[in-house]
């Protein structure tokens, strides 16, 4: 890469790549929704009619919507459609390909048919021919067996990886349970998650030599070209950190919009919100940057909309959320130069996390008291009798009486909804435990893009700070369940290539 980032190759997704489908992303509300819908209607049959074109060219104008907005919001809508029914998307009437002609053996008479016949006898003596020499060539192949090590490998085996790895869990900063995993995967013969354990002990630096060897063997010197993307259930269920209670992260979800308009409408007003210049904005389909091309790729992989980009090359950050409506990310010095192609995806998983609609409150008002405020407000939203301090009360009631005006009716039916689930199962939340968790969740994220834990812990302890928590969560991540059914889901196993 040279110092300006431009790159000639590199973040291009393989032939036979399927797109997550884009969802969980942080929306606008209801003008949005109502444009989905009949974008929705017009795929049902995968047709785009000229009418139907005409129709959403006049509900766009009608409903005040940026275009290129919403051209976004097609294009993830028709790769999703594409991808999970395996059709094509025809735009207007298409004239329909010409059928392939049946094959046919002769028009007239028999001389055709029996040249075919014969054909085939000639075909299966040889298909004969072939299986004999084949079994010669078996029963000729010495086969030596030796059960001296039988016994104690099937133990191996045997052992619970399930009870080592919550050793793991509890301190991922021991050697040796690390070892008896690996010892477990070998005597299993599961080379991916052996490997994996291989990583773990070399960012520990009690890596023996033969883990070593494979794991310089099979780590990643490329970017990782998976056959899909992460769907939305594995992200509740394999990405999300075990701590990031989802029910948490659904009522922040509802309010997100609302408290995005408001911080924007604040920093407008005080003269503090950022605008970048229109001319620095990027075309994703014909970026050259490094920084720029990692976020469209890491997006598809993800199952996320790539916000609107920009470069500031003067700027010293490196990807920035930058709160606007929609929000947007500012790509600064430090990423357009420097960082490896594996950075890059590390960098680009771990920023787009933050895109999901659960997690962008917290990018908004990072602080666990505002988290605390602002969730509060969200349950009085749901239940105006909520029952709290008299002081808290006047906290949190003009941030309720910001937000709700912003809301549509069925979004506090759903806050409602919420509330009573929220009751139901306890009415407790730990909102330092989950914030904790989210960023847990968004390195995970970016281990999971990048395919190698040295890169993301060198990345981490080059951002200091509460770095040390999030390189303990990965190390145990690393050797889980959890990584290694992302990583067959993903097809980017060893054994799966």
């Amino acid at each position: 890469m040279s110092d300006s980032g431009e790159v000639t190759g590199g973040f291009e997704h393989g032939a036979g790549f399927s797109p997550g489908e884009v969802a969980g992303g942080l929306g606008l509300g209801p003008l949005e929704l109502q444009y989905e819908e009949l974008f929705a209607e017009a795929l049902e049959d995968g047709v785009i009619t000229a009418e139907e074109r005409a129709r959403l060219e006049k509900a766009a104008d009608n409903l005040g919507l940026d275009r290129q907005r919403l051209l976004r919001l097609e294009q993830a809508m028709v790769a999703a459609y594409q991808a999970r029914h395996q059709v094509k998307i025809i735009e207007h009437y298409e004239e329909p390909a010409a059928s392939l002609a049946p094959l046919q053996v002769q028009a007239q008479g028999d001389a055709g048919r029996t040249l075919l016949l014969k054909r085939i006898e000639q075909l299966e003596a040889r298909v004969h021919e072939l299986e004999e020499e084949l079994r010669r060539a078996q029963a000729a192949i010495n086969v030596e067996v030796d059960l001296g090590d039988l016994e104690s490998a099937a133990e191996e085996a045997s052992e619970d990886a399930d009870a080592v790895w919550r050793q793991i869990r509890r301190d991922p900063t021991r050697p040796e349970p690390f070892r008896n995993l690996y010892r477990i995967y070998a005597a299993r013969g599961e080379t991916d998650r052996q490997w994996c354990v291989s990583q773990a002990l070399v960012a520990l630096g009690a890596a023996n030599d033969e883990q070593k060897k494979l794991y310089q063997q099979y780590r990643a010197h490329t970017l990782i070209a998976p056959r899909g993307g992460v769907s939305q259930n594995a992200w509740y269920d394999l990405l999300f950190h075990p701590e990031e209670e989802v029910l948490t992260g659904q009522i922040f979800a509802i309010i997100a919009p609302a408290v995005l308009l408001g911080r924007v409408t604040a920093l407008r007003r005080d003269g503090k919100l950022h605008q970048p210049d229109a001319a620095t904005k990027q075309d994703p389909e014909q970026a050259t940057l490094t920084a720029v091309r990692a976020l469209t790729w890491a997006a598809a992989i993800l199952g996320l909309a790539p916000p609107p980009i920009y470069v500031e090359k003067d700027r010293e950050v490196g990807y920035e959320h930058i709160p606007a409506v929609p929000p947007i990310t500012v790509v600064g010095h430090q990423v357009l130069s420097g960082p490896s192609q594996l950075e890059h995806a590390f960098f680009a998983g771990r920023h787009l996390s933050w895109y999901r609609q659960e997690h962008y409150v917290k990018k908004l008002f990072s602080a666990v008291p505002d988290l605390e405020d602002l969730f509060l407000a969200a349950l009085t939203i749901g239940n105006p009798g909520l029952p709290i301090a008299e002081d808290m009360k006047r906290r949190v009631a003009p941030i309720a009486q910001a937000i709700e005006p912003v809301l549509e009716p069925q979004q506090i039916d759903s806050l409602r909804g919420y509330f009573l689930r929220f009751v139901e199962e306890g009415g407790r939340t730990n909102l330092q435990r989950w914030s904790a968790a989210v960023e847990k969740t968004a390195c995970r994220a970016g281990l999971l893009l990048c395919n190698d834990l040295a890169t993301a812990k060198g990345v981490l302890e080059q951002g200091g700070q509460a770095s040390g928590e999030l390189i303990k969560d990965l190390l145990a991540f690393t050797v889980g369940d959890r990584y290694s059914q992302l990583r067959r889901q993903l097809g980017i196993a060893i054994d799966q290539n």
